[in-house]
C-alpha cells in the first residue's frame, strides 16, 4: 500500500516539525520558523521536490531532491539531498516508498538518474542505498567549498 505523495503547502507545519529533526540529526540547531520558511520557499518556488510519508493523518518521513544537470549526458539530473523518517516510524519501508517516488520522477521528468551522498558511518543509509539499486560510486573524489 502507497504512503507517500507529493508534499502541498499545506504540510508544511508538519513537514516543518520533521525538517527540524532531520537537522537537528545532523548537529544543527532546532529553528522551526526557519524551517516553515525555508520549506514554504521551496514549495512555492518550486526548486525543489519534496514527498512525504504519512500514516493516519500524520507525516512520517520525506525526501527532498533538487534538479541538478549533467551536461556529459545533455539531461536532468536529481540530488537526493535529504532523506528522513522519524524514528518511531523507522522499519515500516517508508525510506523504501520515498526512495521509489524519487525513481518515479526520474523516469517522468526524462532524468538520467539520481545521485545522493551519505555518510560513511550512516550505517543504515549505507545498507538502505544499495537495496534500492544504488551503486557506490567510489572512482572519484568529492570535495566541498563552502563559505563558513
Amino acid at each position: 500500500m502507497k504512503n507517500t505523495r507529493k508534499a502541498i503547502i499545506t504540510d508544511v507545519p508538519q513537514l516543518a516539525e520533521l525538517f527540524d529533526q532531520y537537522r537537528i540529526f545532523y548537529h544543527k540547531e532546532s529553528d522551526i520558523p526557519a524551517a516553515i520558511k525555508f520549506l514554504q520557499e521551496r514549495i512555492e518556488s518550486k526548486d525543489s521536490e519534496i514527498f512525504v510519508a504519512e500514516e493516519n493523518g500524520s507525516l512520517t518521513g520525506f525526501v527532498q531532491l533538487y534538479p541538478i544537470f549533467s551536461s556529459t549526458r545533455m539531461q536532468r539530473y536529481w540530488l537526493l539531498n535529504d532523506l528522513y523518517v522519524n524514528e518511531n516510524y523507522r522499519g515500516k519501508g517508508y525510506s523504501k516508498e520515498l526512495i521509489e517516488e524519487s525513481k518515479e520522477l526520474c523516469r517522468t521528468s526524462n532524468a538520467c538518474g539520481i545521485l545522493l551522498e551519505t555518510g560513511k558511518s550512516n550505517d543504515i543509509g549505507n545498507q538502505l542505498y544499495p537495496a534500492c539499486g544504488f551503486e557506490l560510486y567510489d572512482s572519484v573524489n568529492f570535495y566541498e567549498w563552502t563559505t563558513k
